[in-house]
C-alpha cells in the first residue's frame, strides 16, 4: 500500500520546472520536496506528497479531510508502527548464535 500525505507549500526554490523544490509543511514538520510533477503549484498551495515528490495540487478542504482520516486511523491503531504481537528480531552476539 502506498501513502501520500498532504502538506502546504511554504516556499519554492529554482526556476527550472524539473528541479524546482518546495519547502512543505506537514503540520509543523518541514521537508524539502520535488515539485517536478506539479509545475502549476505555488506558495500557499496544498500538495499531496509521496516519497519526496509532490504528485498533485489539492484544495484545503481535501487536505483537511485526508489529515482527519489519517488522525482517526492512527488513533484506532491503524497500522502505524510495529504490531504489538509482532515477533521481535533476536540480537546476535556476532558469532552466528
Amino acid at each position: 500500500m502506498c501513502l501520500a500525505v498532504p502538506g502546504r507549500i511554504k516556499s519554492i526554490s529554482g526556476d527550472d520546472p524539473l528541479i524546482r523544490l518546495g519547502r512543505i509543511d506537514f503540520g509543523g514538520v518541514v521537508k524539502e520536496v520535488s515539485l517536478a510533477y506539479v509545475p502549476e503549484a505555488k506558495e500557499g498551495d496544498w500538495v499531496i506528497v509521496h516519497v519526496g515528490f509532490a504528485l498533485g495540487v489539492i484544495d484545503e478542504d481535501e487536505a483537511d479531510r485526508v489529515l482527519r482520516d489519517l488522525e482517526e486511523l492512527a488513533a484506532a491503531g491503524g497500522g502505524f508502527g510495529p504490531a504489538e504481537d509482532a515477533e521481535q528480531p533476536v540480537a546476535s552476539d556476532g558469532d552466528g548464535t
